[in-house]
């Protein structure tokens, strides 16, 4: 092994240890210095920590409801969380405090309000007419269950159902329960002995409002006169009862049962149903009822004015259909037609024309929740086929296991990804718009584009534009389709090292500028793509094979400070597969039968044809040495200009010039040091290192859990919480011999104390707080690139923090960021002349300073697990250094642009999330956001400029935040407006002969039977109400139809400005004199009550 110059390594560890000593008092002078030089504009005002916007499927949906004017959709989660979606583009997330699950919600229709109702039994209003809804009341039940709500349209009173089989009526405007009680032993016939049941189905007859359909699990359903509280009919059946709903002429209703049937009754023939329908059950012969079926968890019957009406339920399939998708059946006239779906159906809704029940419906379309989905089945075209869904709730398509965030990308990117994605979409859509159209997009207040890349466990990674806090999906690439799939679990390769999604994506590294893009799989495989727009036809996929193992041998090379050129290439057993000669200290052939040279992925040898957007450059994989595993890669980089990639696991570092597709460096962790490592090691055999091979999905969530060879190298997971025992002076050989490559950087600056000009190098950061520095040396552009090798040496240059290195950047004298060179993107396969060649592989100067005379015009920003440190350059002194904690670790920095000036963002697994100015690392912002739960949070959480941030917040939802003061403000704005003001449509026309003989709907005055007045005040001790936060702006939103007209009055008076007290008091005094008017009315009628009239 060639040894590197001693004299350098000590005096790179001396430049460190000597800042480390020196007094802090000469730290602050130097600091001093250095802020007069450079003159930093961030302060702690510009930053302000919250969230944005959530993207994603709601996860672990449970309730769902639909305002048919508003045309909003609401959707509640078993985690208490309220998502409403209105046209695409206008998303809104709530939470409830509590975090009980939501099993049922209830637009007021039309009124810009929600009613939902908890598991905890808690029943909350919500408040749409705000951009962020809030809760304007509370009500907890104390002793009762409750099971289900009704509103009906139109109405204030809200019925509800609990577990004990009674019904209570509360107000929605007060929130306050009324004394009017329907017990379950009144409802019921009185011979009846046992009890009917939780209440699972209210509703009043569509025709008249003073009848209520109460159904009992049971089997029971009661009609009840609201006035007369008495039932007037009951309706008995043997099968237990899931779902009832209404035929709009309120003569008929329809029950879903327990054993897959349907019962069909006329109101007024309680004695048996009208008619039984099995919908999927087997009719037999003899007459004989037909085999039960599994449950039909719910029905909806709706007529049309044209044809026969639809009947439209889930469940119900036959016993004997195991292994069967869930279904969604649609029944119309004599046609079944059974929708199969991808996930079981949590609920669904027919969305009818008409919020009146007592109407033709006019169902044109059925939106089904599913457990990781949302479908919508246009009704009104022959086959009954699906809207395309334009909201962002794919993201979880695969489990996502990383994801990289783009701010202020290059303006043509997001159209390039557009059009090459356009040609992936599906076809045979419904040719309708999307019916759920609700609500008013926000201003966009931003002009830059932003992009979020996410990799996911089948080998996919999908491009996403997130520009003004909205999603769309762009382009979806399939790593995965380079490799050879095993037909069957039979044939599954044992060369795997996961047993469980061999091709999920780890690492993500993308140039913007250049479109290059290079991943890194869990199978150890890294693989390089190249933006085209043309098609192309790859007959031999390009393929490199790298031995990488950690082995110490006594191995010495001549004297010097390059690595000798790497040997040609040799092929190997697979014609098209190129395996190079590995570095001297790690050849080594298995004659023992041990499983050696063997990459884990097989890649195809048939020609691969390539669409439009991302193709294969270069596939690279690890191979197994003397039946020892490749090791997982740790850290990635690509850089565009110099046309190398560079990886590193817990064994070493590769690099690997892309272009010539040749290994230029293949080099354990240990070697980089040379001669000089710091640490005391050991030989160590690598099989005695063994890690476990741990797989990569969590069985509960389908999230990535890596074990200990896939997370960061020096955590330990306990109890599903993390902490980090690390001490400083690094003694054990098991920590040694696990110093993985954790941080790359390529970067144009000095390499060495003696530079007098930057030049291209590589940054290595690794597990035990090491940087290394590697110079390369290219070739000119042109042709010389292709056919010249890149040197690569050693620069003898080290560094030391405390903790794994994350990551580091490079500022010029200014302050301003160094940006890694890079080139700009042309079309790979287009003719050019060579002078179109040779710009093309010149890379971008980015040199800071034109003036070389200047002995420091570089600090180089490096942040680790534990601190950060500011370094100048050439000289290597420390200048700036901050501790960032002492008792947890950093999970992820970035040194980011805000406000045209740079700072490090950190979050850390305590839940903190921090900036510091650069260069000085002055603290601005360190605020509790939120604590380490699970490993995909400390996975997915990634900064970006601009003051952006995001993280995935459940497996299937990735939640943005900012931490800049200016989008906070600008926040209200940007967010879109659930509410707009709709005319209620017209009440159906009655018609005179049915208005004459009480043939239509008949109304009822709730106020006379559920007010204080007439039923008295409910018991105390049976809820609690709790006003809401929802403050002035709630009082705001609530003022509508519902609220009455004081309420309403109040809403004008507040939109012109006048205040809530004024307002009070204007009310108070017109009831004053209201009031004194009223006196006066009766003093004169009694002063003239015996009075004739002509004696006035």
């Amino acid at each position: 092994m060639r040894k590197f110059n001693i004299r350098k390594v000590l005096d790179g560890l001396t430049a460190v240890s000597a800042v480390a000593s020196a007094s802090s008092a000469a730290q602050q002078q130097q600091a001093g210095n250095r802020e007069t030089e450079i003159q930093e504009t961030l302060q702690s005002e510009h930053f302000q920590l919250c969230k944005t916007v959530r993207h994603g499927f709601p996860y672990q949906p449970s309730a769902l409801a639909f305002d048919p004017v508003q045309k909003i959709l609401a959707i509640g989660t078993q985690t208490g969380a309220l998502r409403l979606f209105g046209r695409p583009g206008v998303e809104c997330y709530c939470q409830h405090d509590s975090g009980a699950a939501v099993i049922q919600l209830q637009f007021l229709i039309n009124e810009g309000a929600l009613v939902s109702a908890l598991a905890d039994d808690t029943l909350h209003l919500w408040n749409l007419r705000q951009k962020r809804p809030a809760i304007l009341h509370s009500l907890k039940f104390n002793r009762e269950r409750i099971t289900f709500c009704h509103l009906p349209f139109q109405s204030k009173w809200l019925y509800v159902g609990t577990e004990r089989g009674n019904i209570h009526i509360v107000n929605v405007e007060s929130f306050t329960l009324s004394g009017y009680v329907i017990m379950w032993n009144k409802a019921i016939e009185l011979s009846s002995k046992s009890h009917p049941g939780p209440v699972v189905h209210i509703s009043d007859n569509p025709m008249d409002e003073g009848k209520l359909l109460i159904g009992f699990e049971s089997g029971t359903v009661v009609l009840w006169d609201l006035k007369s509280k008495k039932a007037d009919y009951r309706y008995t059946h043997d099968e237990a009862i899931h779902s009832v709903a209404w035929h709009h002429e309120g003569k008929q209703f329809i029950c879903s049962h327990s054993d897959g049937t349907l019962t069909i009754w006329n109101v007024k023939s309680p004695t048996k149903p009208f008619q039984t329908i099995t919908p999927h059950g087997k009719q037999l012969k003899d007459g004989k009822k037909p085999e039960p079926c599994k449950p039909i968890l719910k029905v909806e019957y709706k007529t049309t004015r044209a044809g026969e009406p639809f009947i439209i339920l889930s469940g119900g399939l036959s016993y004997d259909t195991v292994g069967r998708r869930p279904c969604l059946t649609v029944m119309h006239g004599k046609s079944t037609a059974v929708l199969e779906m991808d996930y079981s159906i949590v609920d669904f809704l027919t969305l009818c024309e008409t919020p009146y029940p007592n109407d033709f419906q006019e169902p044109y379309a059925v939106v089904v929740l599913l457990e990781k989905d949302l479908v919508l089945i246009d009704l009104a075209q022959n086959g009954y086929p699906i809207f395309e869904n334009p909201y962002p709730l794919t993201i979880h398509e695969s489990p996502v296991t990383c994801c990289e965030y783009f701010a202020d990308c290059p303006v043509d990117l997001i159209p390039a990804l557009y059009s090459v994605g356009a040609r992936q979409k599906r076809q045979g859509y419904s040719k309708k718009e999307w019916p759920i159209s609700g609500g008013n997009w926000g201003v966009i207040t931003q002009s830059y584009s932003e992009i979020i890349i996410t990799g996911h466990a089948d080998g996919s990674i999908k491009f996403w534009d997130a520009s003004a806090i909205t999603l769309q999906v762009l382009y979806k690439l399939k790593t995965a389709k380079v490799f050879e799939k095993s037909r069957n679990k039979d044939e599954k390769p044992n060369t795997d090292i996961v047993d469980e999604d061999p091709y999920a994506i780890q690492i993500i590294s993308w140039c913007a500028e250049s479109r290059m893009l290079c991943i890194a799989g869990v199978s150890a495989h890294v693989i390089i793509y190249r933006f085209s727009k043309q098609e192309v036809t790859t007959e031999v996929i390009p393929m490199l094979e790298v031995r990488l193992l950690y082995e110490i041998n006594d191995v010495e090379t001549p004297d010097g400070e390059q690595v000798p050129p790497v040997p040609t290439p040799g092929t190997g057993s697979n014609p098209q597969s190129i395996v190079p000669q590995s570095h001297p200290s790690t050849s080594s052939s298995s004659s023992d039968g041990l499983r050696d040279n063997v990459p884990c992925l097989k890649v195809k040898n048939s020609p691969l044809k390539q669409s439009p957007g991302y193709q294969i450059e270069l596939v690279i994989q690890l191979v197994w040495v003397s039946g020892e595993p490749p090791q997982q890669i740790t850290s990635l980089a690509i850089n565009s200009a110099y046309g190398l990639v560079v990886f590193g696991n817990c064994n070493g570092i590769a690099m690997v010039d892309y272009l010539q597709k040749t290994v230029l460096l293949n080099l354990g962790t240990i070697e980089l040091y040379g001669s000089n490592d710091p640490y005391r090691r050991e030989p160590r055999s690598p099989r005695k290192t063994r890690q476990p091979s741990g797989g990569l999905c969590d069985i509960n969530e389908g999230t990535v859990v890596p074990e200990d060879r896939c997370k960061s190298p020096t955590s330990d997971v306990k109890d599903n919480s993390f902490s980090r025992s690390r001490s400083s002076s690094v003694t054990s050989i098991d920590k040694e011999s696990r110093e993985a490559i954790s941080a790359l950087h390529f970067c144009e600056t000095f390499t060495r104390k003696a530079d007098t000009s930057p030049s291209p190098c590589l940054w290595v950061g690794t597990t035990l707080g090491t940087v290394l520095v590697i110079a390369l040396n290219l070739p000119p552009g042109g042709e010389q690139r292709l056919l010249q090798p890149v040197i690569v040496s050693p620069s003898g240059t080290i560094l030391r923090l405390k903790g794994a290195i994350l990551r580091m950047a490079f500022l010029d004298t200014t302050g301003s960021l160094v940006p890694p060179a890079h080139e700009t993107w042309r079309e790979h396969y287009e003719d050019k002349d060579e002078k179109e060649k040779a710009k093309k592989r010149r890379p971008v100067s980015v040199s800071p300073s034109s003036s070389q005379e200047i002995s420091e015009n570089q600090y180089a920003v490096i942040c680790s697990e534990k601190q950060a440190k500011v370094i100048s350059l050439p000289s290597q002194n420390c200048i700036y250094k901050q501790n960032i904690t002492e008792t947890s670790f950093v999970l992820r920095g970035d040194i980011v642009s805000l406000s045209n000036s740079i700072c490090l963002a950190c979050f850390c697994a305590n839940g903190h999330i921090m900036t510091f100015s650069l260069p000085s690392l002055r603290p601005l912002l360190d605020v509790y956001y939120l604590p380490l739960t699970n490993m995909r949070i400390a996975r997915t959480f990634c900064f970006t400029d601009n003051g952006q941030a995001l993280y995935l917040v459940s497996p299937t939802e990735i939640q943005r935040l900012t931490y800049s003061q200016e989008t906070c403000e600008n926040l209200q704005e940007m967010l879109g407006e659930l509410f707009t003001l709709v005319e209620t449509p017209e009440a159906p026309n009655r018609g005179f002969f049915k208005g004459l003989f009480g043939g239509g709907a008949q109304s009822l005055d709730r106020e006379e039977l559920f007010g204080e007045s007439a039923s008295g005040k409910a018991s105390r001790s049976l809820a609690q109400h709790i006003p809401g936060p929802g403050g002035i702006e709630g009082v705001k939103g609530a003022a509508s139809g519902v609220v009455g007209e004081l309420a309403r009055a109040r809403l004008a008076l507040d939109e012109r400005g006048q205040k809530l007290g004024e307002l009070e008091e204007k009310t108070a005094a017109m009831l004053y004199s209201a009031d004194s008017f009223s006196k006066h009315a009766h003093e004169m009628m009694l002063k003239y009550k015996d009075k004739k009239w002509y004696q006035f």
